[in-house]
C-alpha cells in the first residue's frame, strides 16, 4: 500500500461533472488527483450522450439517402452493416475519452484508475482496480460517482434478451423486434435508432405522454411523427409478468382494465437512473443522502465538512451540461473563485427525429403557479428554410410573462432544435424580452427565423403565419 503526496482535491469520477471538476481545479493551479474506474469520460462520454449521439447520426443518414428521391437524387442498392455502426459508435467514444487524458495531462491532474473510497474526510483510498491500495491525502474531496441505469428486481440484464442502455450501446445483433420500456429522452433516441434500421419497436410509457417532463403540444407532435415512422407508442401503459426464454421475451402490456400479451427478441430497460454510492464510504463515514443522492448545501458541500458533491450524483436534472456546470461551480466556490452558483434555467435536450429542446417552465407549470402568460408559436412549415430541407415537422413555442414581457419558458421540436435552444438558453441568461428577440434581425432563410417569429407572434405581429 503507497502513499501519495497530499492533493488540494481529489474528485472521485471522471465523467461530465469529475473531469472537468479536476480540470477546472488543475486550471486554478490546484494539485489534483481523479479516481475513475474506467476510462476518463463516464457514462456520458463512454455509454450515453456520446455514443448514442454516433448512432442517431448513422440513423439520420439512413433515412435521409432512403428518401432521396424526394430530392431528385437515386441511390441503389442501399444497405447497412449494423456492426460497423454499432463500432464506430465506440471507436468516438475511445476517441473523446482519449481527449479527456490530454486534458488531464495538460493540466496536471494525475489520473488513478479504481473505485475511490472515502474513508474518512481528507483521505481517499483506491479500494479496486490498476491502482488498488493508493491512499490519496487531500484538502477537499469532490464527489462525481453519478449514476446508472436503474433495473427492474428479479430481472437479470444479459445484454441479449435484456438490455439497459449500457448494452444496447454495443449489441453484438441487431433485434427484430423490441419493446422500450420508458419514453423519456433515453427510451426515443433508441427507439428512432433502432426503428430507422428496421427493428420493430413498441414504446410503452406509463405516464401519458412520450417525453413525459417535455411541454404537451411538443409530445404530440413526436408522438405523431413516430407513429408515421412505424413505431408503436403506448401511454399510460405498464409492463408486467415479463418473462425470459432462450429466443424472446414476454410480457404483458396493461391499460386501464386492458391486457395484452406480446412478445419481443429483447427489451430495453429506460426507466431512469439510480445513485452510484455503492462502495463510496466507509460505513463510520455518515455522509447524509435524499433519496439516496448526496445532500449538499448551496456551495455543494456536503453534511460533512471538506466533502463535496456535483453532478447526478446529487440528484436531477441528471443531464451532462448540468454537472458540468456544477462541478465547475463547485471547484471555483471551493477554492475562493467566487460564490458557487446553482443551477436555475437550462436546457433540456432530445435527439430523435423531429429533435425536441426545452428550456425553462411549460405551461403545464405555469398554471399549476397561477403565472399569466402568453404564447408565442411559429410553425416549422411556414419557414422557407425548413421547407426547402424537407424539416418542416414541428414548431418554436415561447412562454412569455403577461405584464414585463420576460421569458419564462421556450420549447422547440423540429430538426435543429437541440442547436437553436442556445439561442433562449442566453435570452433568459441576460433577461432579454421576446420583444428584444422579435427585434433582432435573424439571417434569412434560416431554421432559426422561427425563433424571432415565434417572440413576434407573442404580440401578433409574425409575418409568416
Amino acid at each position: 500500500m503507497s502513499t501519495n503526496s497530499k492533493y488540494d482535491l481529489v474528485v472521485i469520477g471522471g465523467g461530465p461533472a469529475g473531469y472537468a471538476a479536476a480540470i477546472r481545479a488543475g486550471q486554478l493551479g490546484k494539485k489534483v488527483a481523479c479516481v475513475e474506474q474506467e476510462r476518463p469520460g463516464g457514462t456520458c462520454l463512454n455509454w450515453g450522450c456520446i455514443p448514442s449521439k454516433a448512432l442517431l447520426k448513422s440513423a439520420e443518414l439512413y433515412n435521409k439517402i432512403k428518401h432521396s428521391e424526394d430530392f431528385g437524387i437515386t441511390v441503389k442498392g442501399l444497405d447497412f452493416d449494423f456492426s460497423k455502426i454499432i463500432g464506430r459508435s465506440r471507436a468516438v467514444s475511445s476517441n473523446m475519452a482519449s481527449g479527456i487524458g490530454f486534458l488531464f495531462k495538460k493540466n496536471k491532474v494525475d489520473h488513478f484508475t479504481g473505485v475511490g473510497t472515502v474513508s474518512v474526510p481528507g483521505m481517499v483510498e483506491v479500494t479496486e482496480g490498476k491502482d488498488k491500495g493508493k491512499i490519496l491525502s487531500t484538502e477537499k474531496i469532490l464527489i462525481a460517482t453519478g449514476c446508472k441505469p436503474r433495473r427492474l428486481p428479479d430481472l437479470e440484464v444479459d445484454g441479449e434478451r435484456v438490455m439497459t442502455s449500457r448494452q444496447a450501446l454495443e449489441m453484438a445483433k441487431q433485434p427484430k423486434s423490441i419493446v422500450i420500456v420508458g419514453a423519456g429522452a433515453i427510451g426515443a433516441e433508441f427507439a428512432y435508432f433502432l426503428n430507422a434500421f428496421g427493428t420493430k419497436v413498441t414504446l410503452v410509457e406509463m405516464l401519458d405522454q412520450v417525453l413525459p417532463v417535455e411541454d404537451h403540444e411538443v409530445a404530440a407532435v413526436v408522438a405523431s411523427e413516430f407513429k408515421k415512422q412505424g413505431i408503436d407508442c403506448r401511454v399510460s401503459t405498464a409492463v408486467q409478468n415479463i418473462k425470459v426464454a432462450k429466443n424472446n421475451v414476454k410480457m404483458d402490456l396493461v391499460k386501464g382494465d386492458k391486457s395484452e400479451t406480446i412478445t419481443a427478441d429483447s427489451i430495453l430497460l429506460a426507466i431512469g437512473v439510480v445513485a452510484n454510492t455503492e462502495k463510496l464510504f466507509s460505513p463510520r463515514l455518515k455522509v447524509a443522502l435524499d433519496r439516496g443522492y448526496i445532500k449538499v448545501d448551496n456551495n455543494y458541500e456536503s453534511t460533512v465538512k471538506g466533502i463535496y458533491a456535483a453532478g447526478d450524483i446529487i440528484g436531477p436534472p441528471w443531464l451532462a451540461h448540468v454537472a458540468t456546470y456544477e462541478a465547475i461551480q463547485a471547484v471555483q466556490g471551493m477554492f475562493g473563485h467566487g460564490q458557487a452558483k446553482q443551477v436555475t434555467d437550462f436546457p433540456g435536450c432530445t435527439y430523435c427525429l423531429p429533435q425536441v429542446a426545452s428550456i425553462g417552465k411549460t405551461e403545464k407549470k405555469l398554471k399549476e403557479e397561477g403565472v399569466a402568460y402568453k404564447i408565442g408559436k411559429f410553425p416549422f412549415q411556414a419557414s422557407g428554410k425548413a421547407v426547402a430541407s424537407m424539416q418542416s415537422e414541428g414548431f418554436v413555442k415561447l412562454l412569455v410573462d403577461e405584464k414585463y414581457g420576460e421569458i419564462l419558458g421556450a420549447h422547440i421540436v423540429g430538426a435543429d432544435a437541440t442547436e437553436m435552444i442556445a439561442e433562449f438558453g442566453l435570452a433568459m441568461k441576460l433577461e432579454a424580452t421576446a420583444e428584444e428577440i422579435h427585434n433582432t434581425i435573424h439571417a434569412h432563410p434560416t431554421m432559426s427565423e422561427a425563433m424571432m417569429e415565434a417572440a413576434a407572434s407573442v404580440f401578433g405581429e409574425a409575418i409568416h403565419i
